[in-house]
């Protein structure tokens, strides 16, 4: 599903969600198709289900949004692992 379609089928929830086709146009992460994998009650729960799913399946494209932001705006990070001289 798209995320227009989601936030009219699941109005103001929390979401736990699978990109199930992705890609990235500079820093911006399109997110084009997403599976709903949990719908739940408040932000806690839902990045405690996260969790839980992403050590299980670390490979996995997931996120948590709520349904009340009307665009998703996704920014990648590169991570450098700078270690200190000793």
């Amino acid at each position: 599903m798209q995320w227009n379609e989601i936030r009219r089928h699941y109005p103001d929830q929390w979401l736990l969600l699978e990109a199930l086709e992705a890609h990235t146009e500079g820093t911006q992460r399109i997110l084009d198709q997403l599976a709903i994998i949990r719908s739940l009650d408040d932000s806690q729960s839902a990045l405690r289900s996260y969790a839980e799913l992403h050590r299980s399946a670390p490979e996995r494209e997931l996120y948590v949004f709520h349904t009340s932001r009307a665009t998703l705006d996704v920014q990648e990070r590169s991570w450098l692992g700078i270690r200190a001289a000793s």
